[in-house]
C-alpha cells in the first residue's frame, strides 16, 4: 500500500503539473499492488466521480499506460477506439475529453500513474505532454530516494544492533552515515527525514560508546555536519559539492565554519574532533 509520504510527493507533482501545463484537471494514484492503482489525488476536479477509482492494468487509458509502461493519450476519450471503456461513467461525470496518462516507473516497476485532461476534444500540445512526463519523473525520483532511504534505515538498524568486530565493519557504518546525511535534504516527508536523521544519531552514538567522555558539547549546523561526513569519507570539496547539491564555494564555507567550531586546523583534525565529540561514527 502507498505510504502517506509517497502520496504527498504525488500531490506536489500534480500541482506542479497543473501549473506547468495549463491543464484544468490533473489526477493520479500509486499502485496498491502489481496491477492496480487507486486514484487518490485530484486537482481541478468538479465532481468526486474519479476519487477512489481503481485502475486495473490494461483497462482504460491509465491501465494501458501501466501495462505498456509508457505514456498514452487520447484526443476524445468517449470515442477512442484503442482503449477499453470500463471507466466511461466516471470520465463522463467529470466531463473529460482529451486525456494523457503517464506511468510512474521506478527501475522497471510501475509504481503509479498521473493524468492530465481537458474538457474539450483538442490535441494536447508538447507543453502539456512534456509537463506530464516531467511530473512523473519527479515522482519517480522521489520514490527512488525513499526506497534508498528505507533500505539504508534497515541496514542501519542492523548495524546499530550488532555492529560486529570484523575488518571494515565500522567503515561500512561510517559510509551508511554519510549516505544518510546526504539523502536527508532531498526528503520532503518531514517524518521520514526525522527518522533518517535519528538513525544518523544512533550510528554516531553506537560508534562512540567506547570513547572517553567529551568535554564541552560541540554543535554543528546540519549542513556543516553533512560536509564533515563527506570529508570523513575522503571526498574532495568538489565531490562533496556534487553529493550534497551545493556549490564548491559553499562547501568551503561550511567546512571552515565547522573547523572553527571543532578547533581544528586541518580537514583530518576536523574529522577526528567530530568523532571524539560523538558527531560522526
Amino acid at each position: 500500500m502507498p505510504e502517506a509520504g509517497e502520496e504527498t510527493e504525488l500531490r506536489a507533482a500534480l500541482l506542479r503539473l497543473r501549473r506547468a501545463s495549463g491543464l484544468p484537471v490533473v489526477f493520479g494514484g500509486l499502485l496498491s499492488d502489481a496491477r492496480h492503482a487507486r486514484i487518490a489525488e485530484l486537482s481541478g476536479a468538479q465532481t468526486p466521480a474519479l476519487r477512489g477509482l481503481m485502475i486495473s492494468a490494461g483497462s482504460g487509458l491509465g491501465g494501458k499506460a501501466i501495462a505498456l509502461s509508457r505514456p498514452c493519450a487520447v484526443t476524445d476519450y468517449p470515442s477512442a477506439r484503442h482503449i477499453s471503456h470500463e471507466y466511461d461513467t466516471a470520465v463522463a461525470a467529470e466531463g473529460l475529453r482529451s486525456v494523457v496518462a503517464v506511468p510512474v516507473v521506478v527501475g522497471r516497476t510501475v509504481r503509479g500513474v498521473l493524468y492530465g485532461a481537458l474538457r474539450e476534444p483538442l490535441t494536447l500540445g508538447d507543453r502539456a505532454f512534456d509537463a506530464a512526463v516531467s511530473a512523473a519523473r519527479d515522482v519517480e525520483q522521489a520514490l527512488a530516494v525513499r526506497d534508498e532511504v528505507q533500505q539504508l534505515l534497515v541496514s542501519t538498524r542492523e548495524r546499530v544492533t550488532d555492529p560486529g568486530t570484523g575488518p571494515g565493519t565500522w567503515e561500512d557504518v561510517r559510509e551508511a552515515h554519510r549516505e544518510l546525511r546526504a539523502l536527508a535534504p532531498r526528503i520532503a516527508d518531514p517524518a521520514l527525514r526525522e527518522e533518517l536523521l535519528s538513525a544518523c544519531g544512533r550510528l554516531a552514538s553506537a560508534a562512540g560508546a567506547d570513547r572517553p567522555p567529551a568535554g564541552r558539547p560541540v554543535r554543528l549546523a546540519p549542513r556543516e555536519l553533512d560536509v564533515i561526513a563527506c570529508v570523513a569519507s575522503g571526498a574532495t570539496n568538489a565531490a562533496t559539492a556534487g553529493r550534497l547539491g551545493l556549490r564548491p564555494e559553499t562547501v568551503k564555507s561550511y567546512l571552515r565554519s565547522a573547523m572553527r567550531k571543532l578547533g581544528a586546523r586541518t580537514r583530518l583534525e576536523a574529522v577526528v574532533a567530530a568523532r571524539r565529540a560523538g558527531l560522526l561514527p
